[in-house]
């Protein structure tokens, strides 16, 4: 027969255990809407996410597609080098966004354009999210900047 130190004993390590898994599948619960997975240009063509899948997708602004439509509805296309996605954006774009330079949104690919609900552009003049570094050396496009 078990002592009852014993047996209250593996009663208080069950308990533990359970309250564990439990936190853990309440936290597992809890974040599965923030996190956004990355995807480069090419992935989103040759396999396009559901419309109701929130990622982020990175690369360079493509020259000469940046148009302001009205009051701040905001139309561009993003590229890899290897593919390019039409991408339109409602709000104040941050003051360093423009046309040749890296970014990253996060949004939906709805029909065929990623609608956007963050845009985040670069830093100083140097400066690219290692994401959009990476899709583009993957690419053979990325240039290393002059130091």
């Amino acid at each position: 027969m078990k002592s009852l130190k014993k047996q209250r004993r593996i009663q208080v390590i069950a308990l533990a255990v359970v309250a564990l898994i439990g936190s853990t599948a309440l936290i597992g619960y809890a974040m599965r809407d923030g996190i956004n997975f990355f995807r480069a240009p090419s992935q989103v063509m040759a396999e396009p996410p559901a419309a109701s899948e929130v990622f982020r997708i990175g690369g360079l602004v493509e020259d000469g597609t940046l148009v302001r439509g009205e009051s701040e509805t905001v139309s561009f296309n993003v590229t890899d080098g290897g593919a390019t996605v039409p991408v339109t954006y409602r709000g104040v774009l941050p003051d360093l966004f423009e046309e040749g330079q890296g970014m990253v949104g996060t949004g939906r690919y709805i029909n065929g354009v990623f609608e956007a609900t963050e845009i985040l552009a670069k830093h100083d003049e140097t400066y690219m999210p290692k994401e959009v570094v990476d899709a583009l050396k993957e690419q053979g496009v990325y240039v290393e900047p002059d130091s």
